[in-house]
């Protein structure tokens, strides 16, 4: 009687072992845990530690990560231009923590859920777009997609919190082209840098060169001017003196004068050799000439 009693108590307390640890149950923090009795959905039981029946009657069906999850991957579309690019999508999102039910209920595979929406999307999007537009318009594709998968996953308990268009990458005969043409297009505008440089240096020496010019006139004509003013002022000392000479007597002598002070001052220059009229003709006939180019202008 006495071991079978002991075995009896034995049974008795290993059953109670076991009831024991079926009876508790502890959820980690940012987690929480879906209850089913007898396979039908009894509660939802947030972290820390909790009580449960025995023995299968209640059983954590599932404990359901709160955290930000990211799902990443790669699909191939066309765009407009008929250009076949992959992208790499990354998209991050979580469970709606007023719908957890649905959440765990709704969806065998959320992940793959998430992604055939977002290929969805982008299939719609991309193929409305040149592949310059598609790198231009990167982050705007992406918050289309967003906002479109968003609306979706809210009925299945999942919030869709950002969506990332990673990498756009076309085939790579299309990115050598790309490269090529961008090549030749700097090597063009280089060329006509150098060209315009070459333009505004030959534009701004022409430029220097007549406003030289201009002044070398402007200085020829001060210079003129200061010579008839002086042989001017000169005729009017002389009629003062009361000297009996008309004007062109004077004037004669003034421009001998200036002529001879001319020849002085080509011999100071270094000249050595000048050809002069060798008879009195000849000097009468150089006065003829300077007066009747005085008169002319």
């Amino acid at each position: 009687m006495l071991t079978v009693s002991l075995i009896v108590v034995a049974v008795l307390f290993i059953i109670f072992l076991v009831s024991v640890s079926t009876l508790f149950y502890v959820i980690k923090q940012q987690t929480v845990a879906i209850i089913e009795r007898f396979g039908k959905y009894q509660k939802t039981s947030s972290a820390g530690f909790h009580i449960k029946l025995p023995w299968g009657i209640d059983r954590v069906a599932a404990r359901i990560q709160l955290r930000l999850l990211q799902n990443e991957m790669t699909m191939e579309t066309k765009t407009k231009d008929n250009v076949f690019v992959t992208m790499n999508v990354a998209t991050q999102y979580r469970v709606n923590e007023e719908n957890i039910k649905d959440a765990y209920y709704k969806l065998m595979n959320p992940a793959e859920q998430i992604q055939a929406y977002i290929e969805d999307a982008l299939r719609s999007a991309v193929p409305r777009l040149t592949l310059d537009e598609v790198f231009e318009k990167k982050d705007e594709i992406a918050l289309e997609v967003q906002h479109q998968v968003a609306e979706e996953m809210t009925t299945y308990g999942y919030i869709i919190v950002k969506t990332l268009i990673t990498r756009v990458e076309p085939d790579a005969e299309v990115k050598q082209s790309m490269n090529e043409i961008n090549a030749a297009q700097r090597k063009q505008d280089a060329s006509q840098m150098l060209a315009n440089a070459e333009k505004i240096k030959i534009v701004t020496s022409a430029e220097a060169e007549a406003e030289k010019d201009r002044l070398r006139g402007v200085g020829i004509a001060e210079q003129r001017k200061a010579i008839v003013d002086g042989l001017a002022q000169q005729i009017i000392e002389i009629k003062n003196t009361g000297a009996s000479l008309t004007e062109d007597q004077i004037m004669s002598i003034l421009l001998m004068n200036q002529y001879l002070d001319t020849l002085n001052q080509f011999a100071n220059g270094g000249n050595s050799t000048i050809f002069l009229p060798a008879s009195a003709d000849g000097i009468e006939d150089l006065r003829t000439q300077i007066l009747s180019a005085l008169k002319a202008k």
